[in-house]
């Protein structure tokens, strides 16, 4: 145990253990923000009266700040260093989270976009900084592991933000449902609307008080420079030599339709759960509370097989255990496409097991190798969590329509999510492929 540990997080006899605990903390803290968000597409669409469609913008605000703020990241983290961008990504962070309270006051919807906006920019900043830098705290060979370990901590933080969103927010916000809601007069909506949206704001205003603190503790702490041996090379040719690599280009186009996948999977989990809550009788408030707790376990079995597939990675390749689990994951949405009772919504819970391992691998295997242009190289695989921005609305736009092909539209919807498994599924195949050549 002693050995791997070594190997782990040990390189050129410097130990990087302390390093890597302090950067996992931001692992968990941007699981929080992400998860404590996908609940939200529901709420937003009941206290503004809006249809799933409109909702499903809070997500495209959300994942377009990862999208226009990444290669920003990775060019202000060549110049500077990875630690300076993860207290810039604390910085943003908090801001957007603090920014709920004069959303909250205006009354308006699209001013919660624009804070969901600049908070993402901010995890942008964390993530491209994050991720690389866990990467070269040790030996190459052991990187896309010390990866998935790092983010294992992540939906810790997703688990909680999950709680807050179902203790705090949902169990909090008035029970009337939407269609009720659509027949008060406007004095009766808008005094709703501000009770409901104070409630939401207040975990978001607590989490960016608490990021500042987070934010002073980085500010003292000595961090080691590392990935900063060659600035000579220009960011042009930083650029050419990642698109240079197939395995990196691929690892791009393979990461935009996993986080597409993992998205839609867990905000429409739901509109799924409650559309077969409803069918057996409960009111639309206790089918949403009932449906966010399998959300819940969907998490908590995330986060578990994310550890087992750690530990499954040293004896596996992990382009074998990539394809195998997002194989079993395509068949897992089959279920939930055919399924119209509860065993569709097991097998929807059951996906979130799949997944786990599908980020952080695909992510190190298209950065490993990479040196000093992995800072680029994060930049481009931050960009692709623009699928977790364009294809949920997508989603949401099938699930409006009520009855497609003769079946629930929250049932056909997830077509989106089996593509993108097949995806997943033919990179890790590919990668596969190249190591036993």
């Amino acid at each position: 145990m002693k050995e791997s540990k070594k190997t782990l997080l040990t390189k050129d006899g410097i130990s990087y253990l302390i390093p890597f605990i302090l950067v996992t903390t931001c692992f968990a803290l941007w699981g929080f923000a992400n998860d404590i968000t996908n609940p939200m597409v529901k709420a937003f669409s009941k206290i503004f009266r809006m249809s799933v469609t409109d909702g499903a913008l809070v997500q495209l605000a959300f994942y377009g700040g990862y999208f226009a703020m990444a290669l920003p990241a990775a060019l202000f983290i060549r110049r500077h260093s990875y630690k300076a961008g993860i207290m810039l990504g604390l910085a943003l962070y908090a801001m957007g989270a603090l920014l709920f309270y004069p959303a909250k006051m205006s009354g308006s919807y699209y001013p919660f976009l624009l804070a969901y906006f600049i908070l993402t920019c901010g995890l942008s900043f964390l993530e491209t900084s994050a991720n690389p830098y866990i990467l070269q705290m040790g030996p190459e060979e052991t990187a896309t592991r010390r990866l998935n370990l790092a983010q294992s901590f992540n939906p810790i933080g997703s688990l909680l933000g999950m709680y807050v969103a179902m203790h705090f927010i949902q169990a909090r916000l008035n029970p009337m449902d939407s269609g009720t809601r659509a027949t008060l007069s406007n004095s009766e909506f808008e005094a709703m609307k501000t009770s409901d949206l104070a409630v939401l704001i207040a975990p978001y205003v607590f989490i960016g008080a608490m990021i500042l603190v987070m934010l002073l503790f980085f500010s003292f702490t000595r961090m080691p420079r590392l990935g900063d041996t060659d600035k000579k090379i220009s960011v042009r040719q930083s650029i050419r030599n990642v698109l240079s690599i197939p395995k990196y280009r691929e690892g791009v186009v393979a990461q935009f339709f996993y986080v597409g996948a993992q998205i839609m999977c867990w905000t429409f989990i739901i509109q799924y759960g409650t559309r077969i809550f409803m069918n057996q009788g409960m009111d639309e408030k206790g089918a949403e509370v009932l449906s966010q707790q399998y959300n819940i376990v969907a998490m908590v079995l995330f986060c578990s097989s994310r550890f087992v597939c750690t530990y499954l990675l040293r004896f596996i390749n992990p382009g074998k255990l990539l394809a195998l689990l997002a194989g079993l994951g395509g068949l897992l949405t089959v279920g939930v496409i055919v399924f119209q009772d509860i065993r569709g919504l097991y097998c929807l819970v059951a996906v979130s097991a799949c997944m786990s391992l599908m980020f952080p691998t695909i992510y190190g295997i298209a950065l490993t190798g990479l040196g000093d242009d992995a800072k680029f190289g994060a930049a481009g695989l931050i960009m692709s969590i623009l699928g977790g921005s364009v294809l949920p609305p997508a989603q949401a736009a099938i699930i409006d329509q009520g009855i497609v092909f003769g079946l629930p539209a929250v049932n056909v919807s997830f077509l989106l999510p089996l593509l993108c498994f097949a995806v997943v599924c033919w990179y890790g195949a590919r990668t596969w492929q190249r190591a036993r050549a």
